[in-house]
C-alpha cells in the first residue's frame, strides 16, 4: 500500500529527511499494518540520521523509535488482536529465545526488533510492526504514550533495575531539562530520593524545580561539582544517571559517595572520558551501562502515566513535514522534554 513517510536516503543534517509518498512493506504473517497516531522524536534518531550512532542502517530509512498507532490489518498468524486496538510499539521487541532473553536479559536481546533501526519506523502515516511487540495503551493519549517508553522506561531501569535507588538517597541527574533527565528526576522523587538536576542553559532552571528537583545546578557554572557535594552535606551522590559524557562524565564521578553507582546512558558530549581508576576503587564505586528497556519496564512506566504519577513533558507537536526542524531543535538544546510528531 501507499503512503507517506519521511524518509532518509543518505546520512547527514536535517535536510536529508524528506517528506514522500512510499511504498508501505507488506506485513508478513506475525506482523500488523498499524495506523500512526503519534511517534515521540529522540536524540538517537540524530544520530543515525547523522551516522554517529554506530548502527548502520539499509537506506532508503524511515525513523521513529516511539511509535504509537491504530491497528488496521492482521498478517494471517496474529491472534489476540483486532481493527482499532489503540498500541504502542515495544522500541525493541525481544526475540524471548535467546540466551540473553531467558535470561532476564531481554534488553540485550541480539535478535530485537527495533523500529526505526532494524525496520522503518514511525515517521510516517502507516507502519508495520510485530504483534508481539504491542502495548495496549487504553484511553491515554496518543502523544502522551509516545513520549514514554525510551525515556522513563530508561529511568526506572538505571534508578531501579540497575541503580537499587532507596527513598532518601541522593540522586544527580545531568540533562535535567531533556528527555530522560526530566523522567529520572520525576522517578526518583516517586522513590523517595532527593534529586539535584544538572543543565547547561540556566534558564530550564525553573523547569528542572517544576518537576521536584530539590536543587538545580547549571554545567556553566565551573564550581558545579563542588556546590552539588556541598548540597549533598559533602556526602555525596548515591546515584547518578548519566548520558552527557566528556568533562560532565568526569566531572560527575567525583561527586559519587563511597560505593556510589554510576549509570551510563549515553555519551553525546564525549564518548571517551577520562577515569581515575585510583579513584574508583579505593571508593568502591560501581559503574554500569545500561542499554535499552525490558518490556515490563515500559509497561510498568507506561501505568504510572497513566495513574497520573508521572508526566511526561512534551515541547512540542509537530507534523511530519517538521521532522527536520525537530531535529535541528534537537541540535540547538532547545527542547525541553521530548517533541512528537502526529502524522
Amino acid at each position: 500500500m501507499k503512503t507517506e513517510a519521511v524518509t532518509m536516503n543518505g546520512y547527514g543534517g536535517p535536510e536529508t529527511l524528506t517528506l514522500t509518498e512510499v511504498d508501505l512493506p507488506a506485513p508478513g504473517p506475525d506482523e500488523v499494518v498499524l495506523r500512526v497516531l503519534a511517534v515521540a522524536v529522540n536524540h538517537l534518531d540524530a544520530d543515525l540520521r547523522s551516522g554517529v550512532s554506530r548502527m548502520p542502517l539499509r537506506l532508503p530509512h524511515v525513523l521513529g523509535r516511539e511509535v504509537v498507532g491504530v491497528v488496521e490489518q492482521l498478517g494471517s498468524r496474529v491472534t489476540g488482536r483486532a481493527p482499532g486496538d489503540r498500541v504502542l510499539v515495544l522500541p525493541n521487541t525481544p526475540c524471548g529465545s535467546c540466551p540473553r532473553c531467558l535470561t532476564g536479559r531481554a534488553n540485550l536481546c541480539p535478535n530485537a526488533d527495533m523500529p526505526g533501526i532494524t525496520r522503518w519506523g514511525g515517521y510516517a502515516r502507516h507502519a508495520v510492526a510485530p504483534a508481539r511487540g504491542l502495548l495496549d495503551i487504553g484511553d491515554l493519549d496518543p502523544v502522551v504514550a509516545a513520549a514514554t517508553p525510551i525515556s522513563f522506561g530508561t529511568a526506572w531501569r538505571t534508578l531501579y533495575s540497575i541503580g537499587r535507588l532507596a527513598p532518601g538517597e541522593w540522586v544527580l541527574a545531568p540533562g535535567a531539562a531533556g528527555g530522560l533527565g526530566h523522567a529520572v528526576v520525576q522517578l526518583a522523587k516517586l522513590g523517595g530520593a532527593r534529586v539535584v538536576g544538572l543543565i547547561g542553559d540556566p534558564s530550564k532552571a525553573d523547569f528542572v524545580s517544576s518537576l521536584g528537583a530539590d536543587a538545580v545546578l547549571s554545567t556553566r557554572d565551573p564550581d558545579w561539582a563542588a556546590e552539588a557535594r556541598k548540597i549533598t552535606g559533602g556526602a555525596g551522590f548515591d546515584v547518578i544517571v548519566e548520558h552527557i559524557g566528556g568533562d560532565v562524565f568526569e566531572a560527575a564521578l567525583g561527586t559519587l559517595a563511597p560505593t556510589g553507582r554510576l549509570i551510563v546512558g549515553g555519551g553525546h558530549a564525549g564518548e571517551h572520558p577520562h577515569l581515575d581508576l585510583i579513584e574508583t576503587f579505593r571508593n568502591e564505586y560501581e559503574l554500569r551501562g545500561s542499554r535499552s528497556q525490558r518490556p515490563d519496564e515500559i509497561a510498568r512506566v507506561l501505568g504510572l502515566v497513566a495513574a497520573g504519577q508521572l508526566t511526561p513533558r512534551v515541547d512540542a507537536v509537530l507534523s511530519l513535514a517538521d521532522a527536520g526542524r525537530a531535529h535541528q531543535a534537537l541540535a540547538d538544546r532547545r527542547v525541553l522534554g521530548k517533541q512528537v510528531i502526529t502524522p
